[in-house]
């Protein structure tokens, strides 16, 4: 017995049979074993489920920092398996963390390799006094994505140019993952220039909105 028995069976239903197509993808290192005259599944690969991790979730591991890209002050630490699958998603993950005794600071869990890994910045490092090859602490709960904070600074440049209600129209992913670049720059020169690149954002929003009410 193979797959194509199972989806003859479903030719009279469209959405049955690409449901079956979906399926049979993932059980792409299913194994089947005969016995006798059948066929039993003996293992199934595992079906990742999709969600967003439940906001206000607290999680904590130790890991060692890791050098992320070589010749460049990037480094990060490994989330352990059993944290993503405690998070229920291999997507990007909004959070708000600390390493070791540090400040709490705003950052994304990126996945890589079917994990996550989290980035610590220079900032914080020194703040811990911690180095590639420490052994860290991170605790975090994880972001409701809809929910912006925007700093101060950019606050301040935004009523400037009176486009503050054209920045909050921007969609919350899209609003976080500026202030995420903000917050990233590492020198306060690359700071004001992509505040004002987030200004730009706010002018081509409004423009935008007008184009569409008239």
């Amino acid at each position: 017995m193979t797959f194509d028995l199972i989806g003859a069976s479903l030719q009279t239903s469209t959405a049955f049979r690409e449901l079956f197509l979906r399926i049979e993808r993932q059980l792409n290192h299913a194994r089947l074993r005969r016995e006798g005259s059948g066929c039993k599944f003996i293992a199934v690969s595992h079906i990742p489920v999709k969600r967003s991790p439940t906001a206000g979730k607290q999680l904590s591991f130790q890991a060692k920092l890791e050098t992320w890209a070589e010749g460049m002050d990037y480094c990060a630490v490994p989330v352990p398996a059993s944290v993503t699958q405690a998070l229920g998603t291999k997507g990007p993950v909004l959070v708000m963390a600390r390493v070791n005794d540090s400040e709490p600071f705003k950052v994304s869990l990126f996945p890589t390799g079917g994990g996550h890994y989290i980035r610590v910045k220079a900032k914080v490092r020194k703040e811990t006094k911690t180095k590639t090859g420490d052994r860290v602490r991170v605790r975090f709960t994880v972001l409701d994505r809809a929910d912006v904070t925007i700093p101060t600074d950019l606050m301040k440049a935004l009523r400037a140019e009176g486009v503050t209600d054209d920045f909050k129209s921007l969609p919350p992913g899209k609003q976080n993952f500026i202030i995420r670049r903000i917050d990233d720059a590492a020198k306060p020169e690359t700071r004001d220039k992509r505040i004002q690149d987030a200004v730009e954002a706010a002018h081509r929003r409004r423009e935008k909105r007008i184009d569409q009410s008239s």
